[in-house]
């Protein structure tokens, strides 16, 4: 008999090389990741940067830090490691004996005679021969699925610090925006307010004014949009920390510093810093180790088993005391009749695998054009910056010369109207871009795989 079972497992052996193969990871990525235009260097990238060194803003860091520990999605991430490991180490105590304790006792009797008490007192034990790889597959892909959670939390752990400093500079725009609006608004009612003054004088005419009154209260709407706005964001401020809405101590954008150097370093790079690629593959590598598992399933299962224990039933014999009893069983067990549904279960596995690989080199795609754009983004606004300083410049000039003439009545509302409009449109654009140029660093903060950390 034991000679049977070593030449099965030994022939068995000869032909299932392919159950024991190890997954390879990764270790090669496209040139042009980043895009053709965007150089690259062997250098540490932006985002290998602490989140504080990125994010200099005191009371931002208070938020970052404040959001790390309550957020509850990120909360649920640890959790989601906690189940990993417990599936990981269940994985690899599977490799060891189990073993019971069954006691029993029985009391019987027979036409009314004396009744018979008998027990037996046994410790079971069952051990599977992993031969076939069965369970190693199943170790391996447990193993996969924990690094998979740890990679999941730095994600969770980056998009959180991103999503707060996003906000924070959000609140920042916005009152930059409904302080420009506040001061036109002051600055079109002394204008309305000396138009109808002109008006009572005769020098000018009741239509100019109402077209004056009318943007006046135009401007007025646009402030209470924006403290809409305000209470909207400190909403979702407060969703990220896990706690009630309330108004939030910040500073002001003009006084805000970023980095500027942003490398964005070699693209191999990526399959190290950024979690969800990191995640994508450890997918790919958990379906490998599935589809060797639906391999393994083609093969025997060896398991061995015994009882030991003391009973006082012996087949018909009651003997008293007990007495120590032992067995010890080998079972092999073949697949014969559900080849098939084994066939079909390798399929689906194939097939599984084959759209994680898919799904991973998506990922690194996305991953790649995440930094193109943000950088493109951030070169763009920073072009951008110097033209809207000299826009403003120019409206204010224009706005205080048509003032001036529209009081000595050398020019009419229409000019006035018009230069105050531009020119608080110009400002709101000039503080959208400053923080879309923010915004930009963060993206390539993030889509460097920024944010690391435990």
């Amino acid at each position: 008999m034991k000679k049977f079972i070593i030449l099965t497992t030994a022939a068995a052996m000869l032909s299932s090389c392919g159950i024991y193969t190890k997954y390879k990871p990764a270790e090669t990525v496209p040139d042009s990741l980043y895009g053709e235009k965007v150089e690259v260097a062997d250098t540490l990238n932006f985002g290998n940067s602490d989140w504080k060194e990125v994010f200099t803003d005191p009371h931002l860091q208070t938020l970052i830090e404040q959001a790390l520990q309550n957020n509850t999605d990120y909360q649920s991430a640890q959790l989601r490691i906690e189940e990993s490991k417990a599936t990981l180490l269940a994985s690899k105590l599977a490799f060891l004996p189990s073993f019971a304790l069954a006691p029993q006792g029985t009391i019987s009797s027979f036409d009314g005679q004396k009744a018979t008490k008998s027990y037996q007192l046994p410790v079971t034990a069952s051990w599977e021969l992993d031969i076939f790889g069965r369970m190693r597959n199943s170790k391996k892909q447990a193993q996969a699925l924990y690094a998979q959670s740890i990679d999941y939390k730095q994600a969770v752990r980056s998009q959180l610090i991103a999503s707060v400093a996003n906000t924070y500079y959000t609140l920042l725009m916005l009152d930059e925006q409904l302080a420009l609006s506040q001061e036109t608004e002051t600055a079109w009612k002394e204008t309305v307010d000396a138009a109808r003054a002109l008006m009572d004088a005769g020098q000018y005419n009741e239509a100019g004014v109402s077209q004056m009154e009318a943007t006046y209260y135009s401007v007025q709407t646009s402030v209470i949009d924006l403290k809409e706005q305000i209470n909207q964001t400190l909403n979702s401020m407060a969703l990220l920390l896990a706690e009630t809405p309330r108004d939030y101590e910040r500073g002001k954008l003009a006084d805000q510093k970023m980095p500027e150097d942003l490398s964005v370093g070699v693209p191999l790079q990526m399959l190290s810093n950024r979690p969800d690629v990191r995640s994508a593959e450890r997918s790919l590598e958990a379906a490998f180790y599935v589809t060797n598992q639906a391999r393994s399933a083609f093969y025997p299962s060896i398991v061995l088993s015994g009882t030991a224990g003391w009973t006082n039933l012996a087949g018909s014999i009651i003997v008293n005391p007990a007495k120590f009893i032992a067995n010890a069983v080998g079972q092999l067990t073949l697949p014969l009749f559900n080849r098939g549904q084994n066939i079909a279960q390798l399929r689906i596995a194939k097939a599984q695998q084959e759209e994680a690989s898919l799904n991973f080199q998506q990922t690194l795609l996305n991953a790649g054009a995440e930094v193109n754009d943000a950088l493109t983004a951030y070169q763009s606004c920073k072009s951008k910056t110097e033209l809207y300083q000299k826009q403003v410049k120019a409206l204010e000039k224009t706005v205080m010369s048509t003032s001036l003439l529209m009081e000595y009545g050398t020019t009419n509302y229409l000019e006035v109207l018009t230069a105050r409009q531009s020119l608080l449109n110009a400002q709101l654009t000039q503080v959208s871009n400053r923080f879309m140029e923010i915004q930009s660093v963060i993206s390539l903060y993030q889509a460097l795989g920024g944010g690391r950390g435990e």
